[in-house]
């Protein structure tokens, strides 16, 4: 198949490329390069199968473009930071709501009824006590959280009208290699990997009890893929998780016994939008497609740890 990757230079989009190459798709990468790094793309197989287009969701034109002549959408492009959400409110709406509506327009146009797309944990906010179900209620906490909602009933919509069959996959916190840790909006395990490399004390914002349900970037890789060739029709949301929680406190003593560094934590304010305790039940998507997560978190730290000294690796 031809298949189209938005995002596909960044951290889960690189991955997922890699994966298709490795089955032998053709992938087409569009990408502004943002926040991607087109060294993520140097992969060493499947090369002559792999198309990457500069651009931007932004652009009606280049995204009309960059769907034309595929046969399936994986849409990772995003501002993915709750921070930057609640500091440029307009800007997270018009790359992540208004964007992933013109992506849809492309589909809808070209003909491309199946979509599968990054939405987040971020939706539910802080409404219920976790483990959540896809039918728990959202509130989300930030522009980003709403911005995400608002793509899922987007996708619903064109369901209906248009005979689409978008999935829409509410990641929760994804970690592994290609994770970019200069980032402030980096996730959490690559800046606590990055101090601890450089003999820095990691910083947890609030008192560290908060939790979260961590996963391994190439178990979300699965997730996409059985999303994509999966049997159904209409629209379709998905917890993507390990389906557990750890405390921030707890992950950072399991980084430090992985890395044998030991360092004093320093704590800071709490910061607004962030949810107290977040997991995930996946027990619909284990029920739908087959999904089950293959990495328990200590081993993916053990192989993120790994990729930053033998080079990048799973």
């Amino acid at each position: 198949m031809r298949l189209l990757v938005t995002g596909g230079a960044g951290f889960i989009g690189s991955h997922l490329t890699e994966r298709l190459l490795d089955l032998g798709h053709e992938v087409r990468v569009f990408d502004n390069f943002s926040t991607g790094r087109r060294e993520n793309l140097a992969f060493p197989r499947g090369r002559a199968r792999l198309d990457v287009r500069e651009g931007d969701l932004r652009d009606e034109v280049e995204v009309r473009g960059a769907v034309a002549g595929v046969d399936g959408i994986f849409h990772q492009a995003a501002l993915v930071s709750v921070p930057r959400s609640i500091a440029e409110p307009a800007l997270s709406f018009e790359i992540n709501a208004a964007g992933t509506l013109r992506l849809f327009e492309a589909a809808r146009g070209a003909q491309v009824r199946r979509i599968v797309y990054a939405s987040s944990a971020a939706v539910y906010g802080d409404a219920e006590t976790p483990p959540l179900r896809e039918t728990a209620t959202l509130r989300p906490l930030s522009p980003y959280g709403l911005d995400k909602l608002y793509t899922e009933q987007m996708g619903a919509l064109y369901a209906s009208l248009y005979r689409l069959t978008p999935v829409a996959l509410r990641y929760f916190n994804v970690f592994g290699p290609r994770q970019d840790p200069g980032s402030p909006y980096s996730g959490v395990i690559s800046i606590f990997v990055d101090r601890l490399r450089r003999g820095e004390s990691p910083i947890i914002y609030g008192d560290g009890e908060q939790t979260r349900d961590f996963v391994y970037v190439l178990d979300v890789v699965e997730a996409n893929l059985v999303s994509m060739w999966g049997h159904h029709e209409g629209f379709r949301a998905f917890n993507v998780g390990r389906g557990d929680r750890l405390s921030l406190n707890t992950l950072v003593a399991l980084l430090q016994d992985v890395m044998d560094v030991r360092l004093p934590v320093r704590h800071a304010p709490a910061r607004a939008g962030d949810i107290r305790d977040s997991q995930a039940d996946i027990s619909a998507i284990a029920a739908a497609l087959g999904f089950a997560p293959q990495w328990d978190v200590k081993r993916g730290l053990a192989a993120l740890v790994r990729s930053l000294t033998d080079g990048d690796a799973a």
